[in-house]
């Protein structure tokens, strides 16, 4: 997979900009470079040139100026891949960028493909398979959670916890194995109860990333808010009040937000999904009793429901039409009750009107009056919505799992752990033990690349931007 001949590509965003960075990794990496590049004083050579420094000069195609550039120089093993690297930073024009490309194709140098840069990082043990989509990750992070999500894989926390399981229970396997070479004699190296100790612990590590996936997948993707209630409480104000913008038709006719309208949001540095549905109400009109449905449909997917109420409605039938949210009986789903149109009304009346609600529920969801037009206390939502993805959040040191790989890898694992246990308690022979053994060592090693294919790295660096 790993040819070691010469990459080059574009690594800025395409198109026009003030500058663009080009971007050469390989053997022939300076060698090429110092062909087309030319410092004020002729008679200096790139290769001659020291590590980690920067240079200025023109690229020219034979006596043709193309344009004044720096380039940066990097020396294996000292890089972000591990071999030579050269950064040339131009003006952003695409005419310049493409001939500098064209440049470096000709005199040797190949076409990047996606990913290619960080796939030789990997593969030259710069970095691990977990960091490498780390790198991706920041990529595409959108807000500070995110960022900070992707910072914690960069570095390697959650590959640190995976190698430290799988050191372990290469000692234990090693000793398992030991007792299959002396099968004849009934030998026991591998002491069971404290290997059933050891996998028990390794349960409870494994369940734990597990169950951070939840947490993480929705940090990075945004936080799900479903915004459910009967019709014209006031849900499409709220979320144009919550996005700033007119997202979503306003309008005193029931019924007008017949399916689920979605949008993101960064608040405090979190990102946020709101969806819109269509108002909660027995309809005869068939495409509005669809709407409804998702409506159902988005409230089981969301980690975090606003359910917004007129205040001057009843709340009898109220509750009744949210019996459905009380059979699902979720505890992991966070519940809210914004009692809108709270301007139009008395304190008394919103005071008894939040008691109401609040004896309704208990302490199953939180309570609060707004007002979605005139802007009243919608901040104070918007705090209790940080306020709760907060008190999810792990420690500064913690691991998060964020990626589906991860996660079914670390699934698999579970299940062989399960096997794994059952086994020891029913004295399985050694060698059954080893297989599911291997297997939790193998599905680990998938996540920080220890064992892998060249499927998995094709199905990994395909996503990556090419020059990255």
């Amino acid at each position: 997979m790993f040819s070691g001949d010469t990459i080059c590509a574009i690594s800025t965003p395409p198109g026009q900009g003030a500058i663009a960075i080009i971007r050469l990794c390989g053997n022939e990496a300076i060698a090429l470079t110092d062909r087309i590049f030319e410092m004020p004083k002729g008679d200096q050579n790139l290769l001659k040139q020291k590590a980690n420094t920067v240079h200025f000069g023109k690229i020219s195609d034979k006596s043709v100026e193309i344009d004044n550039v720096l380039v940066s120089i990097f020396k294996a093993p000292h890089s972000y891949t591990g071999d030579d690297i050269v950064e040339i930073s131009c003006h952003g024009s695409v005419y310049i960028q493409q001939r500098i490309l064209e440049l470096f194709i000709t005199a040797g140098a190949r076409l990047a493909k996606p990913g290619e840069f960080t796939m030789r990082a990997f593969l030259n043990g710069k970095l691990d398979l977990s960091q490498a989509e780390g790198v991706a990750d920041l990529i595409a992070s959108s807000s500070e959670a995110a960022h900070r999500l992707a910072i914690k894989q960069i570095r390697g926390g959650f590959s640190k916890e995976i190698s430290g399981l799988r050191k372990e229970l290469l000692n234990f396997i090693s000793l398992i194995e030991l007792e299959l070479d002396f099968s004849e004699e009934d030998v026991e190296f591998a002491n069971r109860k404290q290997l059933l100790s050891f996998i028990q612990q390794i349960d409870k590590v494994i369940n734990s990333l597990i169950r951070s996936f939840e947490y993480g997948n929705a940090i990075k993707n945004g936080i799900p808010v479903a915004i459910i209630g009967p019709v014209n409480s006031g849900k499409s104000t709220l979320l144009n009040r919550l996005l700033h913008e007119e997202r979503s038709i306003v309008s005193e006719i029931a019924g007008t937000t017949r399916d689920y309208i979605e949008d993101l949001i960064v608040i405090e540095g979190i990102q946020f999904r709101f969806i819109d549905t269509a108002g909660l109400r027995h309809s005869s009109d068939q495409i509005e009793t669809e709407g409804i449905v998702r409506t159902h449909q988005k409230y089981d997917q969301a980690d975090i429901v606003i359910i917004l109420v007129d205040l001057a409605d009843d709340p009898a039938p109220i509750h009744e039409s949210l019996k459905f949210i009380k059979d699902k009986a979720d505890k992991t789903k966070q519940l809210i009750f914004a009692l809108n149109k709270s301007d139009k009304h008395p304190d008394d009346f919103v005071k008894e009107r939040i008691v109401n609600y609040k004896e309704r529920w208990g302490h199953t969801a939180h309570v609060l009056n707004i007002s979605a037009k005139e802007d009243i206390h919608v901040d104070a939502l918007e705090k209790l919505l940080v306020s709760l993805v907060q008190k999810r959040a792990t420690g500064e040191n913690e691991v998060v799992v964020t990626n589906i790989r991860h996660f079914e890898a670390l699934k698999r694992s579970s299940e062989a752990v399960q096997r794994i246990m059952k086994g020891i308690h029913n004295s399985i022979t050694s060698d059954l033990l080893a297989m599911d053994i291997r297997e939790v060592l193998h599905y680990l090693g998938e996540i920080t690349g220890e064992i892998t294919t060249d499927e998995i790295l094709g199905n990994i660096f395909k996503n990556f931007c090419i020059g990255k």
